[in-house]
């Protein structure tokens, strides 16, 4: 078991192979954090002109009124849309995170 403990002690074929695992890995977080990050933006973006492609419609409407034979009628309705908040581009903006208390300070 001495022997054993001391070949192991002695074995350092393995150690630039765990340095270069751990760099390969350390380089592969970082990018895939930067990737995320892109990622992230795009789809926020493309989530942005989606809700000012709806924004953008057109929902009024005027209907006019009826008249039957008999002399009844019905009045016309009409509804006219407003400008919503988030109707235009660029509507999304990112911002830092708050601290506990309301503050930028970390």
């Amino acid at each position: 078991m001495k022997n054993l403990c001391i070949s192991f002690y002695n074995d350092e074929a393995g150690f630039v192979v765990s340095t270069e695992l751990v760099l390969v890995c350390t380089v592969t977080v970082l990018s895939l954090c930067v990737g995320l990050h892109e990622v992230a933006n795009g789809v926020n973006h493309e989530l942005e002109d989606l809700g000012c492609a709806f924004g953008s419609l057109n929902q009024s409407f005027c209907m006019q009124g009826f008249t039957n034979n008999k002399g009844s009628h019905s009045s016309g309705h009409s509804f006219t849309d407003q400008v919503d908040q988030c109707d235009t581009h660029h509507d999304i903006v990112g911002c830092a995170p708050n601290g506990e208390h309301g503050s930028n300070q970390w």
